[in-house]
C-alpha cells in the first residue's frame, strides 16, 4: 500500500515541475527551452533483467532501505525545487539584465550617430559614385512612376467597367456580394499593375549589390504602402458611400483612409533597414524614433475618432456603454503606449501579446458589422436586427474563426513555436501546445456549426411566427413547427457542445472512455434519484409525439387551463385568460382537452312569446347567419353559418328556440355578440317579442285601485301600528 505521505510529496514535487516548466517557457527562448526539454527526456531503450528485478524487490521490501529512499526523496525534490527557484530567478535576472544591455547600447550610439552618418554617406559615395545618392533617388522615382503609368493604363483599360458598377443594382445581398467581387477583382488588379510596372522591370537588370538593396527595399515599401491605399479604398470606399463595407458615414470612411495610408508609409520605414555603414543599434534608434511617429498617429486616431460607425446611430460597444468613450480611449491610449516600450525593451513576447489583445476583439466587431451590412435584407438601407441568415452566420462565424487561429499563429510565432511541426516533438509541452491548438479549432468549427444550425432554426421559426388564415393546413403546420423546433434546438445544442467537449478532451490525451461510461452510471443514479423528473420528461415526450397540443392553442386539463406559450424539458406554460401563468409538469396534465382543433359548435338558446311566427323567426335566423357568412370580417371564420334547430323546449313563459353554428375555435364568441344584436333588431322589426317573466295580480276592481290597495296592505303589515 502506498502512503498518504509519499503521495503528496510526489504530488507537490509534480506541482513544482510544472510551475518551473511554465515560467522557463515565458522567459527562456524557444530553442533553449526545447533543448531543456530533450535533455530531460533521456533514452529508455534499456530494460532491466528479470533477475536485477527480482533483486530490487528484495531491496525494497527491507524497511530501512524504504526509510532511506523516503528521506532521499524528500532531500532530492527540495533540491529540485531550490534549483528550480534559482534557475527562474536566474532567468529573470538575465533577461533584465539584458534589456538594461541594449538600453545601455543605444544611448552609447547616441554620441556616434553623426559620425555613423558620414560613414554610411561615404560608403555609397564609394560604392555608387560622387552622384550615387541622386542616381538611386532618380531611379527610384522612375521605376514608382513606371509602375503608377502601369496602374493608369490599367484603370483607363477597365474604366468602362468600373463605370458600369454605378449602375448595377445594390437591393439583394447577392447582388452586394457579386458587386464586393468585381471589387475586388478590380483591388487586384491594380496592386498587381503596380508591382509589375515598379518592381518587375527592376528585377530584369543587374544592379549593383548596395544599389539593389537599397532599390528593392524601398520599391516594396512603396508596394506596400500601395497595398493598404487599395486596402483601404476597398472596404471604406471614401468617396463612394453605396460600395462602403464597413458601415461608417463619409467623414469617419475618409478620418480612417488617411491614418490608415499614413500609418502603413510610417510601419514599413520602421521595418526598413540598409547596412550602409550604420551599427545595429544605429538603425535600431532610427527605428525607434520613427516608432515615436507611429505612435503619435496611433494615439491621435485613437483621441480624433468619429463617434459612430454608421450614419443610423450604431448602438456603442458594451465596453463604452458600461466604462465611457473617455475610459476606453485612455485605455486604447496605455496599450499603445506598452506595444512601444515593449518593442524598444525588446520584449517581443508581450509586445505580440498585447498586440492580439488589442486588435483581435476590435477586427472581430468590425468583421461582424461589415458582414451585416453587406448581407443585410432586401430592400433596407441600414443594418437591422433580427434573425439572421445562415449564409451571415456561415460568413461572420468563419470569418471569426479564422481571426482566431491567425491570432494564435502570430502569438506563435512572435514567440518563437514552430506550429507545423509541434506534434513530432516528444516532449510534454509539445504535447500539450498541440493538444489545445487541436481543442480549440475543434471548439471553433462546433461554435460555427452551432451558429449555423441556430439560425436556420431562428428563420424558420420567425417565418412561423406569422399564423396566416386560421383553421387551414399551412396553419396548423406552423403552429407544429413552432412547437417542435424550440425542443430540437435545445437538443442539438447538447449533443453538439457534449460532442465537441468531448472531442476537444480527447485531442488533449484525457482518455473519454472512462468519462462517457461514468457518465452512464451517474445517469442511472439520477434516473433513480429523480423519477418524477424522468417521468416528466417522458411524458413530455409523448404529449409532443401525439401531437396533443401546440404552441399557441387553448387546451384544458384538470383544473388548469389556458394558452400555451411555450415548453421546457418537464412543463408547460398556459397562459390564462384572465392573465396568471401556469408552469405545469407534463405528469400532472392527464387527460388533456384541446379547444383550438378544426372547428367548434355554438349553440345559443332564444325565448320567445307564446304568440310568436316561430316559421317568421327561423327565417329571419338563417338570413341572419347568411349575412354573417357574407361580411368580410367573419367570413373566414364561419365553417357553417348560423340556423335554426328547431324548438328545445315550452316554458311556463316562454319558448324556447334554439340555432347553432360551426366556426373556428376561439372565433365563436365574437360572432355569437354580432349574431345576438342582429336577432334583437330583426326581431324587433318584425314583431317578434322576446318572453320574460311578469307577475300579474288580479281582482274585482280596477287594476289601478287593486295595485294600490296591495301596497296599503303591505305597508301595513311591514309596519303595524303602535299598541
Amino acid at each position: 500500500m502506498y502512503d498518504s505521505k509519499r503521495i503528496v510529496g510526489i504530488a507537490g514535487r509534480v506541482t513544482a515541475i510544472f510551475l518551473g516548466a511554465v515560467v522557463f517557457a515565458t522567459v527562456l527562448p524557444s530553442g533553449a527551452f526545447a533543448a531543456t526539454q530533450k535533455a530531460t527526456n533521456p533514452s529508455t531503450s534499456e530494460e532491466a533483467s528479470p533477475k536485477q528485478i527480482q533483486e530490487l524487490m528484495t531491496l525494497l521490501g527491507d524497511p530501512k532501505v524504504r526509510n532511506w529512499l523516503e528521506k532521499e526523496s524528500k532531500a532530492q525534490a527540495a533540491a529540485e525545487q531550490a534549483a528550480t527557484e534559482e534557475s527562474v530567478s536566474q532567468a529573470l535576472d538575465g533577461r533584465l539584465a539584458a534589456i538594461r544591455e541594449h538600453l545601455a547600447a543605444l544611448a552609447g550610439t547616441v554620441p556616434d550617430l553623426p559620425n555613423q552618418f558620414w560613414q554610411g554617406r561615404e560608403r555609397v559615395t564609394a560604392d555608387l559614385g560622387e552622384n550615387g545618392r541622386t542616381k538611386a533617388l532618380l531611379l527610384l522615382a522612375f521605376f514608382v512612376g513606371l509602375g503608377a503609368a502601369v496602374e493608369w493604363l490599367f484603370r483607363k483599360a477597365t474604366q468602362r467597367a468600373r463605370g458600369r458598377l454605378d449602375s448595377l443594382p445594390l437591393e439583394t445581398a447577392s447582388d452586394r456580394l457579386r458587386v464586393v467581387a468585381l471589387r475586388f477583382a478590380f483591388a487586384v488588379g491594380l496592386v498587381a499593375a503596380f508591382a509589375l510596372g515598379s518592381i518587375g522591370p527592376f528585377l530584369a537588370r543587374d544592379w549593383p549589390p548596395l544599389l539593389r538593396q537599397m532599390l528593392f527595399g524601398l520599391l516594396v515599401a512603396f508596394l506596400v504602402v500601395r497595398i493598404a491605399n487599395v486596402v483601404s479604398h476597398f472596404l471604406l470606399a471614401p468617396d463612394h458611400e453605396r460600395f462602403r463595407i464597413v458601415p461608417m458615414d463619409t467623414v469617419a470612411a475618409r478620418f480612417w483612409h488617411r491614418r490608415l495610408g499614413w500609418f502603413a508609409f510610417g510601419w514599413v520605414l520602421v521595418g526598413f533597414g540598409v547596412a550602409v555603414g550604420y551599427t545595429v543599434e544605429a538603425r535600431q534608434l532610427v527605428a525607434y524614433a520613427l516608432g515615436l511617429v507611429l505612435l503619435a498617429i496611433a494615439l491621435d486616431a485613437v483621441w480624433r475618432r468619429p463617434a459612430a460607425f454608421h450614419e443610423g446611430g450604431e448602438a456603442p460597444s458594451t465596453v463604452t456603454r458600461r466604462f465611457g468613450r473617455g475610459a476606453v480611449n485612455t485605455a486604447l491610449s496605455i496599450g499603445i503606449v506598452a506595444l512601444l516600450v515593449w518593442w524598444v525593451a525588446r520584449a517581443m513576447a508581450g509586445f505580440w501579446l498585447i498586440l492580439v489583445i488589442m486588435t483581435l476583439p476590435l477586427v472581430i466587431r468590425i468583421t461582424r458589422r461589415a458582414v451585416e451590412n453587406v448581407l443585410r435584407p432586401s430592400g433596407s438601407t441600414q443594418v437591422e436586427g433580427g434573425a439572421p441568415s445562415v449564409m451571415e452566420v456561415c460568413i461572420e462565424r468563419g470569418i471569426r474563426a479564422l481571426l482566431i487561429i491567425g491570432a494564435i499563429a502570430v502569438l506563435a510565432w512572435g514567440w518563437g513555436m514552430d506550429l507545423a511541426h509541434l506534434h513530432e516533438q516528444d516532449t510534454w509541452f509539445a504535447r500539450l501546445a498541440d493538444g489545445l491548438l487541436t481543442a480549440i479549432v475543434i471548439l471553433l468549427v462546433a461554435d460555427v456549426l452551432w451558429h449555423a444550425i441556430k439560425a436556420a432554426i431562428d428563420r424558420k421559426l420567425a417565418e412561423a411566427g406569422d399564423p396566416g388564415l386560421a383553421n387551414t393546413e399551412e396553419a396548423r403546420k406552423r403552429a407544429r413547427m413552432r412547437t417542435l423546433l424550440p425542443i430540437f434546438r435545445n437538443i442539438l445544442f447538447v449533443v453538439i457542445i457534449s460532442v465537441a467537449v468531448l472531442m476537444a478532451l480527447a485531442s488533449m490525451g484525457v482518455q473519454i472512455a472512462p468519462l462517457v461510461a461514468g457518465a452512464g452510471v451517474v445517469g442511472i443514479a439520477v434516473g433513480f434519484g429523480a423519477q418524477t423528473f424522468a417521468r416528466d420528461v417522458i411524458a413530455g415526450m409523448f404529449y409532443l409525439i401525439d401531437d396533443a397540443f401546440r404552441v399557441g392553442e387553448y387546451i384544458q386539463a384538470g383544473r388548469y387551463k389556458g394558452t400555451v406559450e411555450g415548453f421546457s424539458i418537464r412543463s408547460v406554460r398556459l397562459r390564462h385568460h384572465r392573465g396568471p401563468v401556469f408552469t405545469v409538469p407534463f405528469n400532472l396534465l392527464g387527460a388533456v382537452e384541446n379547444m383550438s382543433r378544426d372547428w367548434v359548435i355554438d349553440k345559443i338558446a332564444i325565448g320567445v312569446t307564446y304568440d310568436s311566427d316561430l316559421e317568421k323567426a327561423r327565417k329571419l335566423i338563417k338570413q341572419i347567419g347568411l349575412e354573417l357568412q357574407q361580411d368580410p370580417e367573419f367570413a373566414s371564420l364561419i365553417i357553417e353559418p348560423l340556423k335554426m334547430q328547431g324548438v328545445d323546449e315550452l316554458g311556463d313563459y316562454a319558448v324556447t328556440i334554439r340555432a347553432k353554428m360551426m366556426t373556428v375555435p376561439g372565433e365563436q364568441f365574437v360572432i355569437r355578440r354580432k349574431a345576438y344584436a342582429m336577432i334583437k333588431k330583426a326581431f324587433d322589426e318584425n314583431g317578434i317579442k322576446f318572453a320574460f317573466p311578469t307577475v300579474q295580480v288580479a281582482g274585482e276592481t280596477e287594476p289601478a285601485t287593486t295595485t294600490a290597495a296591495v301596497a296599503q296592505r303591505g305597508l301595513e303589515l311591514t309596519q303595524p301600528a303602535a299598541a
